[in-house]
């Protein structure tokens, strides 16, 4: 499970975005997954894992990922889900389950991990970041592997479906196909209908009104931090308020000025508060 493609760019010498390829299982096809390394100069360091939001990909981060890895001294590692960036396509003809996430974080996200060698005891100091539907996979992985990670952080994460949330990714579609939206996702994505109508389509469907994780959020044991901004127009506070009702020793923060990409509306407040979380459960970790 190590085949790796040749490296499509290179930022620097370990920063690198590539494919990796998963085989196929009884569950789902054969997968390229495209990735990216940071620090791995840091050889003795934890592992923090960057989960996108429903439209992200490696590019989409920019540079936030590699300025966390930085300040925690840290190594990173960021890929693009199975429909974005440059990971196999959805095929259009392909409605991604109601459990789409729980897929991510109990078959996708360990097969990766196991594809790059990333060992049992590497995972235990392991800590996963994840934004919005990311933020969901957080909770998630951390909800099915409570023993195999050192701790969480979910970023304007979704625990269930708000009317906010289907209304502006109502807008989301409308602005998509009436405005520039198409052609800007379009530079990130080798499938950008793929990419956004496999998101949209899922969060829209009448099945979908039904989700909710709130249930699975009992079971994570590990350092939990939960972020969101007052200005989020994707979720109320009710989502991270809901997760520390249920798992009890998560750490809040909600920051002002904020939308829902704290890591682009807000980034100093954000790290401000991921690097002082991180630094209090996790001694390895230096700033």
């Amino acid at each position: 499970m190590n085949g790796m493609a040749e490296p499509v760019t290179t930022l620097g010498d370990d920063a690198r975005s590539a494919t990796v390829a998963l085989p196929a299982t009884a569950q789902r096809g054969a997968l390229d997954i495209e990735y990216r390394w940071l620090n791995t100069h840091l050889t003795d360091a934890p592992l923090a894992v960057f989960l996108h939001e429903g439209l992200g990909s490696v590019a989409m981060w920019k540079d936030w990922p590699q300025s966390v890895c930085d300040r925690l001294g840290m190594r990173g590692l960021v890929y693009s889900r199975p429909g974005y960036g440059r990971s196999t396509p959805r095929p259009h003809h392909v409605k991604l389950p109601v459990d789409f996430m729980s897929v991510q974080a109990r078959d996708i996200l360990p097969a990766l991990l196991d594809a790059l060698d990333v060992s049992a005891e590497e995972r235990k100091r392991m800590w996963v970041i994840g934004h919005s539907d990311g933020g969901s996979i957080t909770l998630l992985y951390a909800a099915a592997f409570p023993d195999a990670l050192a701790g969480a952080v979910a970023i304007a994460p979704h625990v269930f479906v708000e009317d906010i949330s289907v209304a502006s990714i109502a807008e989301a579609k409308t602005a998509y196909e009436q405005s520039d939206l198409r052609s800007k996702l379009a530079r990130h994505h080798d499938d950008v209908d793929s990419a956004f109508y496999g998101w949209n389509d899922i969060w829209l469907s009448d099945a979908f009104r039904s989700w909710s994780i709130v249930d699975e959020l009992e079971y994570i044991r590990c350092p939990l931090l939960a972020v969101q901004g007052y200005d989020d127009h994707y979720g109320t506070m009710a989502q991270i308020d809901t997760i520390a009702q249920r798992a009890s020793h998560t750490r809040l923060a909600k920051l002002d000025n904020c939308g829902h990409s704290p890591h682009r509306d807000a980034p100093q407040a954000l790290n401000d508060v991921i690097v002082d979380f991180i630094k209090k459960h996790d001694g390895s970790a230096s700033a």
